[in-house]
């Protein structure tokens, strides 16, 4: 899927940017000015072809106060060098009082807002394939989507597994990979192995996969699949990764992250709602 950050966003300034002389004076007013100030933004692109927009929520902001962020979603068809590319991407904006910019950033904490904004977590995407740990029926579930070769993952992801696996009727835990190929080539290979594996009953190995040590640039599939078998005492092939059980799986859970908007990993679910302390499953009183 290719990104359209360059061939849209970069159509509409990164500044802030006056919607139209006459100021929203309501939501309703405003949703259809951003809508509306996108589709004829965009189109003038002539690269741009079948183009549709559609906002799929919005939030209003406590913190700049009285504005509203638009969780967009793009599809299109897009003249990349010379070829025609289909390209779909979800974006965040904020407008308040006629104006629209793609970015606030927090001058106390450095943290970009933009990055705290994503859907809800439906019910509907809780998975029966992806359920980890824990009952289905459990008052809290924790969603995770990691890669396992990410620092921030292994710092993160392994003490929540280990603490919510051992309270399977408090939390119902659902794993979501999400490799981040261009930083950790390596990466998707890992995880198909891992998702091989999972498939066949062993859902023991996503825990084990933290503790691989593992050349995260390498991208010869065979040597990649060769440490993995060796780390781990498993034998998994080229043919198993390339099934297209394991390919479907793995295209699931990107194609989910894509939709919720997931910029990084990890990035945490908390009974629907984006946990940037990635800890609230902390706070929990279990039952043992």
């Amino acid at each position: 899927m290719l990104s359209m950050s360059k061939l849209l966003t970069s159509i509409i300034l990164a500044s802030s940017l006056l919607l139209s002389s006459v100021y929203a004076q309501s939501r309703d007013i405003q949703t259809k000015q951003v809508l509306s100030f996108l589709k004829n933004r965009i189109s003038h692109n002539p690269n741009i072809s079948d183009l549709s927009i559609k906002i799929v929520g919005h939030k209003a902001l406590s913190h700049p106060k009285g504005w509203t962020a638009y969780m967009v979603a793009f599809h299109a068809k897009a003249k990349v060098r010379g070829q025609e590319k289909t390209v779909t991407q979800r974006s965040v904006y904020f407008a308040k009082d006629g104006y629209l910019t793609t970015q606030f950033i927090s001058l106390k904490s450095g943290e970009k807002i933009n990055y705290l904004i994503t859907p809800k977590f439906k019910n509907s995407y809780y998975a029966k394939s992806n359920l980890l740990y824990g009952d289905a029926d459990a008052k809290y579930k924790v969603a995770i989507f990691s890669d396992p070769l990410c620092p921030f993952c292994r710092e993160f992801v392994p003490p929540a597994l280990r603490y919510m696996s051992k309270y399977p009727k408090t939390f119902a835990v659902y794993y979501y990979n999400f490799p981040l190929t261009l930083l950790h080539p390596a990466s998707p290979t890992i995880v198909k192995a891992a998702i091989y594996l999972e498939l066949r009953g062993d859902k023991s190995i996503i825990l084990r996969l933290y503790g691989l040590k593992m050349n995260i640039d390498q991208t010869n599939q065979q040597k990649i699949l060769d440490e993995f078998n060796k780390q781990l005492g498993v034998h998994v092939t080229l043919q198993d990764i390339s099934s297209v059980m394991v390919k479907d799986a793995l295209k699931h859970d990107e194609h989910l992250g894509a939709k919720l908007m997931v910029r990084g990993t990890p990035t945490f679910f908390f009974n629907g709602v984006m946990d940037p302390t990635k800890n609230r499953y902390k706070e929990v009183k279990v039952v043992e």
